[in-house]
């Protein structure tokens, strides 16, 4: 395992496009926290009778504990922009031929997409620690707090098995096309455009079904924030009861997604 993870961190130490993307995720995702929690203090802050109706009908998502829901909602509208990064690292092995070389070097064909399964990992959980550390700091900073700072902590997990899961599809792309500019293409067109419309038009015209779509099913792991399901209390209510079906439904797609890939990987030409 130490072999692996020294391998892969000798393939990205010198590659500039890593850092440059690693660095914009670094920055997007503070800087989506920030823009969302201006928008709020724009208009609770306000005087007169508007700022305290909306400071009473919506409360203070950035306070805790809900700022571990907000947060984690607002970030994984963006995690397209770590999954190029992952599309990268699997699509790069083709382009330069590092997959044989590692073949020809005493890897198997496991221990290979092994280290692409760790590559995934490891940018999940540097996501997730840079979502904490933002929930962390807007929490503190922000006023009237109360003492219950950890009782939605849980969304922690539930956003790092989101990122996950879906850096599992962006892998799933890239390795099925291993052309760079045709994987981000599809990938990014897909998870803009033609999912979220297909979902939306599902959820009206064809009773919901849209929910077991491949980035759908982990999305609803985090369901809108609070203070937008009190416009339809009902339908969050639903949301929320419907999290653990969607757990066990992302599990099983993400097995599943890393079960294929270790399967082509052992009967496809390198």
């Amino acid at each position: 395992m130490n072999n692996l993870v020294r391998t892969e961190w000798l393939k990205i130490r010198k590659y500039k496009a890593f850092w440059w993307i690693i660095g914009l995720t670094a920055l997007s995702y503070p800087g989506i926290s920030y823009i969302f929690h201006n928008i709020y203090d724009s208009f609770a802050n306000r005087e007169g009778e508007t700022a305290q109706i909306i400071k009473a009908l919506i409360g203070n998502p950035f306070s805790f504990p809900e700022v571990w829901h907000t947060i984690a909602y607002t970030s994984s509208l963006f995690v397209f922009i770590p999954a190029v990064v992952v599309i990268m690292f699997i699509t790069n092995e083709y382009t330069f031929k590092t997959n044989r070389q590692n073949i020809i070097d005493g890897w198997s064909r496991n221990e290979f997409m092994t280290s692409k399964l760790i590559d995934v990992l490891i940018i999940s959980l540097l996501v997730t620690l840079l979502y904490i550390i933002i929930c962390l700091y807007t929490g503190f900073t922000t006023e009237n707090n109360g003492d219950d700072i950890w009782s939605m902590s849980y969304y922690s997990g539930l956003f790092a098995l989101q990122t996950f899961s879906q850096l599992s599809i962006a892998f799933l792309v890239g390795f099925l096309l291993r052309k760079a500019f045709m994987a981000l293409g599809i990938f990014l067109f897909y998870f803009i455009v033609l999912e979220p419309s297909v979902v939306g038009i599902a959820r009206w015209r064809a009773n919901d079904i849209g929910e077991f779509l491949p980035l759908e099913i982990s999305d609803r792991l985090i369901p809108v924030p609070a203070f937008v399901g009190k416009i339809d209390k009902e339908a969050y209510e639903r949301a929320l009861s419907s999290i653990n079906i969607h757990l066990l439904l992302t599990v099983i797609l993400t097995a599943l997604i890393w079960w294929l890939c270790f399967r082509m990987n052992n009967r496809r030409d390198f």
